[in-house]
């Protein structure tokens, strides 16, 4: 799973994992129901409370794929410990975070078009994400080095776990 906050790179890095390694890519953000589109379209943060269908949908399509045998990778900003924990429940899933300075995700978010979230809500982002910890599957990669790299460094990762 490729997390981190909006802007972070996620959809780049995943769909680049994705065909490198010949496994199933599943948008996260094409999960959220349309009530949750629509208050992130007006500006306004999602509660745990409107994430928890959104997450869940996330798990399902994450099991499917393992119960098929399939290797698999999804987007999903999965902010806080207890996201996390529902979202790999008796799943195998590695967390991807993809780190990136502020100031970066607000440039990038101030110039991407055509995706619902505004820039106006990367701080409620910032706020709620909970770094993970050692104790959790993360591999950590910068947002700021060239896709490329990063791609090539987690091929190597996930290569040699296969």
């Amino acid at each position: 799973m490729v997390m981190g906050v909006s802007g972070t790179g996620k959809t780049t890095i995943a769909t680049g994992l994705a065909t490198r390694l010949g496994w199933h890519f599943q948008e996260g953000d094409a999960l959220h129901p349309p009530a949750n589109v629509a208050k992130m379209s007006a500006g306004h943060p999602l509660t745990d409370e409107d994430r928890a269908p959104w997450l869940k949908l996330c798990h399902d399509w994450l099991e499917a794929q393992v119960k098929a045998g399939q290797g698999a990778i999804l987007t999903c900003s999965a902010l806080k410990k207890s996201y996390r924990q529902l979202l790999s429940d008796n799943l195998p899933v590695e967390f991807v975070h993809i780190r990136t300075s502020p100031t970066a995700l607000t440039e990038r978010l101030e110039h991407r078009a055509g995706h619902f979230m505004p820039a106006s809500l990367l701080p409620s982002q910032l706020a709620t994400l909970e770094e993970p910890t050692d104790d959790e599957p993360v591999i950590r990669v910068s947002g700021e080095k060239h896709p490329d790299i990063v791609l090539d460094e987690l091929v190597k990762c996930f290569r040699g776990k296969a």
